[in-house]
């Protein structure tokens, strides 16, 4: 359970969290072609897509004091399901459309007729691509990588 015995919001904000660290690393085309597989319930935006800038903070190994990196390029969105759910967007750089279709996303994830569709349909697919293409990064560079202690032995 968490601080204020409700183990369920908890679990909601968890699996948000998560559906928005794959959403954000996915495109706005990618994110748009999925959830033309779902049957989409009515909406209204409540914030129409913008952008604006957001201070990066930094910190030197991880552990020093806190400095101002630069600032970024954002966009959010805001939407509002008929059912009531309210979902937010925010996408680096200034893709609007991308900020809200996620906005969009996270409605479906709070809504308990929509979730497990937008679950299965929308962030399951994003988030195994997105596996796939890192795996696949990776073995790249394993390709590529040099035995020290071989060449060094070497022969003779």
């Amino acid at each position: 359970m968490d601080v204020h015995g409700n183990s369920q919001t908890s679990a909601m904000q968890a699996r948000r969290r998560a559906a928005m660290a794959v959403l954000a690393r996915a495109s706005g085309k990618e994110i748009a072609a999925r959830l033309g597989a779902v049957a989409l319930p009515a909406y209204e935006s409540l914030r129409e897509p913008e952008s604006g800038l957001v201070m990066v903070r930094g910190r030197i190994g991880g552990d020093g004091a806190a400095f101002n990196l630069g600032e970024a390029t954002v966009s959010r969105a805001a939407v509002r399901l008929a059912s009531g759910e309210v979902g937010f967007g925010y996408a680096l750089g200034r893709d609007g459309e991308k900020a809200k279709l996620i906005a969009l996303c996270d409605a479906l994830l709070q809504s308990d007729e929509h979730a497990d569709g937008a679950e299965a349909n929308v962030i399951a697919p994003l988030r195994e691509r997105l596996i796939a293409r890192r795996n696949a990064r990776a073995a790249e560079a394993a390709a590529t990588r040099v035995d020290f202690y071989t060449m060094v032995r070497g022969e003779g």
